[in-house]
């Protein structure tokens, strides 16, 4: 079953300053549900913030029950909603429809935005507006993997930006506040139609293209580029459902491992490219080698860090019931175990999902590879710290250790140190470096790190720092850089010893 096609016709412009008017901002929104009914709408549970409004009259009240809970309201009360645009101008625009004195959404509406921008997004109902399975060519709202990647998407300004698989375009809104022209690409026209009319309701200009992967802007290069491809590991099988919105339509994880193969051929030198995936672990691997074998002879510089994993049973749950189909209902034993049949051919043992940072060094030199395991909170928005992990990791490869051992080491200020000890012992057993932003990292150090730590202000270079802790520890000057070298360089890395300019 196919939607159609979208009008979102009229004045964008002008109903965004009648958005405004009725509050139905971020604040407005937050002032009317309370913290509680709008955690759980943000969790698609929409009976708190239904209770919270059933009785409310308000402007924002009546456009929250209808295009963020996709709820019936009376023609009189969406009339008096909105200034200058009634049920009837909204019905020709088709944002909704009206069954006698009852008005319902034609599409999910909300605003969106970070500390500094306020947006609307439009998308299609989602199932539990619907209370049905979502058709294939579905277009997705703001989620948890669109907020994600916009999270941790470094903000440098960009001359050219590239939102590949954009669909409602959340990501494109967030590239209009940092680059000059973005270019934003998708294979559903469906999807694109509702982007340009995001994009001309909150006042953007992007460059629209239909196409897969990077055939729209093949001889193009980008400063920045970002996707949350459909990276869904889905199997083809009869009974099993493909959503434009997540399915790539490769085998396995093929998907991903395409983009990154095309991604030197798009960036300009300097440039980052940053996506979500899934990758599958063969039985008795390691994930850092399959997803190191990505970048072989790429030429790019690589960060992966991996978020979470789970094995083939939960990522048929999880994904069988994505579109609407619960367990129980009729089929989904089917797609459940087309799921497990496909895994099982191909050996898999685990999935795993996670956030791929790449950038295209600007110098000849050997490219850098990271790839670590953080499954814990991290800071939110991870943008900045990710902008300066590219930084400092680019400077490790460029420096060298002995760039290391001349350079200037700070604490960063969100740097704390952990002893932990027997009762009553004189030294401690473990010493913790942790880190309060950025990945969260935390080191467990030996005694001459943790002292080199402790004196890094900036005064004494990295070398001189080792040499003098080494005559106190009575150990020789070299034995205590070749132990101490790689725990600074990861810090340096990950932010948590800072090198000055």
């Amino acid at each position: 079953m196919s939607n159609t096609a979208p009008p979102l016709a009229d004045d964008p412009a002008a109903l965004r300053r009648a958005l405004i008017a009725a509050r139905f901002t971020l604040d407005g929104v937050a002032d009317c549900l309370g913290p509680m009914a709008g955690s759980a709408l943000h969790r698609e549970q929409r009976l708190p913030a239904d209770l919270a409004t059933r009785d409310d009259g308000s402007p924002v009240a009546v456009l929250v029950r209808l295009f963020a809970l996709g709820l019936p309201v009376g023609v009189r009360h969406l009339d008096r909603a909105l200034p200058g645009w009634d049920t009837a101008r909204l019905r020709a625009a088709g944002l909704v429809t009206v069954d006698g004195s009852r008005v319902r959404a034609a599409y999910d509406l909300r605003p969106y935005g970070d500390d500094d921008h306020q947006w609307w997004v439009a998308s299609d109902l989602s199932e539990v507006m619907t209370g049905e399975p979502l058709p294939v060519d579905h277009v997705l709202g703001i989620g948890g993997a669109s907020t994600t990647l916009a999270s941790w998407t470094p903000r440098r300004p960009a001359a050219r930006a590239l939102d590949l698989g954009t669909g409602c375009g959340v990501q494109a809104l967030h590239l209009s506040a940092h680059a000059d022209r973005i270019v934003a690409t998708d294979t559903s026209e469906r999807a694109l139609q509702i982007a340009a009319w995001n994009a001309a309701l909150n006042g953007c200009e992007w460059d629209l293209r239909r196409g897969d992967l990077f055939k729209p802007v093949a001889a193009e290069r980008f400063d920045l580029i970002v996707s949350n491809p459909p990276f869904v590991i889905t199997p083809r099988a009869d009974g099993v459902p493909t959503y434009e919105y997540r399915d790539g339509g490769r085998v396995g994880d093929g998907i991903v491992r395409s983009l990154i193969r095309e991604l030197p051929r798009q960036l300009n030198p300097g440039g980052v490219a940053q996506l979500l995936a899934n990758w599958e672990v063969p039985e008795g691997k390691d994930w850092t080698d399959v997803v190191g074998a990505w970048f072989d002879r790429t030429g790019l510089d690589a960060w992966v860090v991996q978020r979470d994993t789970q094995d083939p049973a939960e990522y048929a749950e999880l994904w069988s019931g994505d579109g609407g189909l619960r367990s129980g209902a009729s089929g989904f034993e089917q797609m459940y175990a087309a799921w497990l049949r496909d895994f099982e051919s191909r050996g898999v043992g685990e999935i795993g999902f996670g956030v791929i940072t790449v950038q295209l060094p600007e110098t000849r030199r050997r490219p850098w590879l990271d790839l670590v395991e953080v499954t814990g909170p991290v800071q939110s928005p991870m943008g900045p710290a990710i902008d300066a992990g590219l930084r400092a990791r680019t400077w490790l490869a460029e420096a060298g250790d002995q760039g290391v051992l001349d350079a200037h080491l700070t604490v960063a200020a969100d740097v704390t140190e952990e002893r932990h000890g027997r009762p009553g012992a004189d030294d401690p057993s473990v010493i913790v470096i942790r880190q309060g932003g950025g990945l969260r990292r935390a080191f467990r150090v030996d005694t001459a790190v943790a002292a080199f730590v402790s004196v890094c202000d900036g005064e004494l270079s990295t070398g001189q720092a080792l040499d003098a802790i080494a005559s106190l520890l009575q150990v020789p000057a070299a034995e205590v850089v070749r132990d101490a070298l790689p725990a600074i360089r990861e810090m340096v890395a990950d932010g948590l010893l800072v090198a000055g300019s």
